[in-house]
């Protein structure tokens, strides 16, 4: 198998399904479809919904039931990165390559921006119940939605790590931990474990996709460390450099380089022999685990 041959087709398909659930830019409030789009369309990688849908094919899902949670998914990622950008949180003002959203369109449509994709996530999620398949299935994929992008998932770590920062307290690295498994790792343990759920995977392989999606999810963040020290400034697509201009606590400067590589490799190897130990495999989801935490973008 050729990895980057056909993680570009699995791209290609998720930039299909992801695009093909926006809303027209039409009607009065068309700023706001505009700025929906900007944002989800400035090139991401779409690795949560391909998780999700490597996920779901790894333990047999058939179907269309999985589109409208792919598309929602990276409708919350992309919200998230908007809202990051704005000058009260990162105050970045590019973002995979291009101007961020609260540069292009101004602050207040960035907010709502972030603020529509969020609310349009779910009402597209919600499509879910008009495919064939168990309804006790989607509301369980739905509920895993909710609370791994709202105040025990994502947004509670985005709080901790906020506080930390405006507050110059003084960062533990079980806080650092704590940040990085809700603010980074929800969404990928969240995409994970809604294939697995749609699938219809049981309660305890949907356990051990949860573990093995919160090793990469820390990994994969303590990576976004590195390259922001080592990675390539056009490689990435946004400034390096912006976690020691903001005084910012990471992985990094609490272990060193060193250790968090090491750390990287070991969350990497051991979610990896989980996933071989599950009685049913798909290598390209295992090639694509080691390219999450091992890119150089």
């Amino acid at each position: 198998m050729e990895f980057k041959n056909e993680l570009s087709l699995r791209v290609e398909a998720a930039e299909d399904v992801v695009c093909r659930f926006l809303p027209d830019v039409e009607g009065m409030q068309k700023t706001i479809f505009e700025a929906m789009e900007y944002g989800v369309t400035a090139g991401g990688k779409r690795l949560r919904p391909i998780l999700m849908n490597e996920t779901f094919q790894l333990f047999g899902g058939k179907g269309d039931v999985i589109e409208p949670f792919m598309a929602a998914i990276e409708m919350i990622h992309t919200y998230s990165l908007i809202h990051d950008d704005l000058p009260a949180m990162d105050n970045d003002s590019l973002r995979r390559g291009k101007p961020t959203v609260h540069i292009a369109f101004g602050e207040a449509m960035g907010v709502l921006a972030g603020d529509a994709l969020l609310n349009y996530a779910f009402e597209t999620a919600l499509n879910a119940y008009d495919a064939d398949t168990d309804v006790k299935s989607v509301t369980e994929a739905m509920r895993i939605l909710a609370r791994n992008a709202g105040v025990f998932g994502m947004i509670g770590g985005q709080v901790v790590d906020v506080e930390a920062e405006k507050k110059q307290l003084e960062v533990t690295e079980d806080m650092l931990h704590f940040i990085y498994d809700l603010k980074t790792g929800a969404l990928i343990e969240a995409s994970m474990m809604i294939g697995a759920v749609l699938a219809g995977a049981t309660e305890s392989q949907v356990q051990a996709i949860e573990g093995i999606a919160k090793n990469i999810g820390l990994a994969f963040q303590i990576q976004d460390d590195i390259l922001d020290i080592e990675g390539d400034e056009a490689t990435l697509g946004k400034p390096i450099g912006s976690d020691i201009r903001n005084e910012k606590s990471t992985y990094v400067t609490f272990a060193g380089m060193e250790k968090s590589k090491e750390e990287v490799k070991r969350l990497t190897d051991e979610a990896i022999a989980e996933l071989n130990k599950l009685p049913v495999h798909n290598e390209f989801l295992v090639e694509l685990l080691s390219y999450l935490v091992y890119r150089d973008k």
